[in-house]
């Protein structure tokens, strides 16, 4: 098979040639730049030289020539592309907004300030998110090409840290869920601007586009479809993202006030967790590890354990630990993600494998680095 990137020289896209170069069903890499193009890609990073040495085409050349295209775009530049791909009954998995919100254009332009250009590509498209569409996915790549909206990184560790509790309907309907995540630098993509900025952002976390993050719709929309899954209300959502001066990795906590059939009463909030907690957290770490089971790429922790950052490190896992507050009403769920990998380019190479049929951890299945 033969695999093409259009955009093959920005974080997301120079990811998803790592990771497909040691494909084992990918034959071939055909990759396109427009601000490189002509130039080979182990010119713009050495990291391979002597691995991969190709050149950089054109967007229709790759197009042409590939079984399936990845892009790797700006946000509103991707249709023309994907709907080349429909002509020519190719899959089209797109790292951008552009198809992630269906065609719910209202939600997309209020957003991002873009119109849909192709409104019927929007009609057959599928939100990638493996975990919450897997049967969808396949359904649709019986009938033929498909386009892929794969999703933002915070929505992933989000949403992820979010659907059991949600499905089982642990939480409160009349209190918000709050999401609380830090990003690493490569989150804002390889173009150089002032926050990104060494000077602006070493030594220091901050948060930035507080109350207006435009991932906030879709880590709302992905909730209220997994609440309805389980005949359940939706939630509504405060996101608030962070700058961590870190290269890769998502941390996001997750607080979820629980119903008053699954909290804990507590006399005296001032005293350690007390053998309730730890009972109700066992039961809730239970649930969240059987929601889970045939999930080969969340990973539900030990009692003990805490997500981190640096333990999912270049891999396409989401480490998951649970606890219950001292308080006893509120369930903290904390994940773990690789943003460039299961938060963009490796969660992409998952949905390649559902739409073929290959096995799911094909080409993902390397242990994490932790250094």
């Amino acid at each position: 098979m033969i695999a093409g990137i259009i955009g093959a020289t920005g974080y997301a896209g120079a990811e998803l040639v790592r990771l497909l170069s040691g494909h084992p069903k990918v034959e071939k890499l055909t990759l396109s730049s427009v601000s490189f193009e002509g130039d080979k890609i182990e010119n713009i990073y050495p990291n391979f030289l002597g691995r991969v040495s190709l050149p950089l085409l054109k967007a229709e050349e790759v197009i042409a020539a590939s079984d399936v295209v990845f892009a790797a775009l700006p946000h509103g530049v991707g249709e023309p592309f994907a709907s080349a791909c429909m002509d020519r009954k190719i899959h089209y998995i797109d790292l951008s907004a552009d198809f992630r919100f269906d065609d719910d254009e209202a939600v997309y332009s209020a957003w991002y300030g873009k119109e849909y250009k192709y409104p019927q590509l929007h009609k057959n498209s599928i939100y990638g998110l493996v975990e919450l569409n897997r049967q969808k996915i396949k359904e649709l790549a019986k009938k033929g090409a498909v386009v892929i909206g794969n999703p933002g990184c915070y929505p992933t560790g989000g949403s992820l840290g979010a659907f059991p509790a949600l499905a089982k309907g642990l939480n409160c309907p009349d209190s918000p869920i709050i999401v609380d995540a830090v990003t690493g630098v490569t989150g804002g993509g390889r173009e150089p601007s002032r926050s990104f900025h060494y000077a602006e952002c070493a030594d220091s976390v901050s948060p930035y586009k507080v109350a207006s993050h435009r991932h906030s719709p879709e880590i709302a929309r992905n909730l209220s479809m997994m609440a309805a899954a389980g005949n359940n209300s939706a939630p509504k959502v405060i996101f608030t993202p962070r700058l961590a001066p870190v290269n890769r990795g998502i941390l996001s906590d997750i607080y979820i006030p629980l119903k008053k059939e699954w909290s804990v009463t507590i006399s005296n909030a001032n005293l350690p967790p007390s053998k309730e907690i730890e009972a109700k957290t066992n039961e809730i770490r239970k649930l969240y590890i059987d929601f889970y089971k045939d999930e080969p790429f969340v990973r539900i922790l030990p009692e003990g354990l805490t997500a981190a950052t640096n333990r999912v490190r270049q891999s396409n896992y989401c480490d998951i630990s649970v606890h219950v507050d001292i308080n006893g009403s509120t369930l903290i769920v904390t994940t773990a993600i690789d943003n460039m990998v299961k938060g963009a380019a490796g969660q992409a190479v998952q949905n390649m494998n559902v739409l073929f049929g290959f096995d799911e951890k094909a080409g993902l299945d390397a242990i994490p680095a932790l250094f």
